[in-house]
């Protein structure tokens, strides 16, 4: 058996394991072995019986966790494998959290902390409260446009839509207690990047890998961003093919707008807000303009 996600080896006991043990505890669970080498060869511990006692009171101590230490012998030396359970709640060593990933142990830091931990007490990144915007801060217009877009779609009642612009955020779930969620700051507000920094598309185009002719940033509430961009990159980014019908000129584009507008539907919903970084839009050479 070799080392994988849930299996790590060790061939002494150093207290700096207990991040190992975190890591565990914080993904899936796992099993540390001391007194195996990395070649998977059992070498022994001359101290497993003091260690069988020590290392539980430890994890105890410092991660706020248990474990099982199962004392083990083969060919007549003695090692241990410590059991880690996954844990529902994030566990910490001396403030730092650590990750199983693979065969690896990782610190978890910046928007990878925030996510994991969002993710331990069961929220989305989307759904935490922000105080400093209140619901008349929301833009009218912004509103406006998405009701009528509603109403059109059919997917949302009349007694909805005719809300007050509080009940309507609340019957959208985008509110938690008295505070507006970064989901209605990111839908709603002409400047989502208050509280958003990056919440934003960027349209780029290059003529090489290196070399920028041209770009250009769209801003405001998502809504907003799609139309914006759908129409920039149709007018200014993509070449049409033109050919005539008897009279009429008809022009083609290498990319429909239904499609285009699928995608950038797509890449604002699906986009990481916590990495901070906007969506970038390079349109190939092939398709852009000249």
């Amino acid at each position: 058996m070799k080392e994988h996600q849930q299996i790590e080896w060790k061939e002494v006991w150093r207290d700096e394991y207990l991040k190992w043990i975190s890591g565990f505890a914080n993904s899936k669970g796992g099993k540390l072995v001391i007194g195996k080498n990395d070649k998977g060869v059992i070498v022994g511990l001359p101290n497993a019986a003091k260690l069988l006692e020590e290392i539980p009171n430890k994890v105890r101590d410092i991660l706020g966790i248990m474990v099982a230490v199962n004392l083990r012998k083969l060919a007549g030396k003695e090692y241990l494998e410590i059991v880690v359970d996954p844990y529902p709640n994030p566990v910490s060593y001396r403030g730092e959290y650590h990750f199983r990933s693979g065969s690896t142990k990782q610190e978890l830091k910046g928007a990878a902390l925030d996510k994991f931990l969002l993710r331990k007490y069961g929220k989305h990144w989307d759904g935490v409260p922000f105080p400093n915007v209140k619901v008349n801060q929301l833009d009218r217009k912004a509103l406006s446009h998405f009701r009528a877009n509603a109403s059109e779609s059919g997917r949302l009642s009349p007694a909805i839509l005719r809300e007050s612009i509080p009940g309507l955020i609340r019957k959208l779930h985008l509110m938690d207690g008295a505070y507006l969620k970064r989901a209605a700051v990111l839908l709603f507000h002409e400047d989502p990047e208050i509280c958003v920094t990056g919440a934003f598309v960027k349209v780029g185009y290059f003529r090489t890998n290196a070399d920028l002719l041209y770009h250009d940033e769209i801003h405001g509430d998502l809504f907003s961003q799609v139309e914006k961009t759908l129409d920039l990159v149709m007018t200014k980014y993509l070449r049409a093919s033109i050919t005539y019908k008897r009279v009429q000129r008809v022009e083609t584009y290498p990319v429909p707008s239904d499609a285009m507008r699928e995608a950038l539907l797509n890449a604002v919903i699906h986009k990481d807000y916590a990495s901070a970084v906007p969506i970038p839009i390079s349109p190939t050479p092939s398709f852009a303009r000249a």
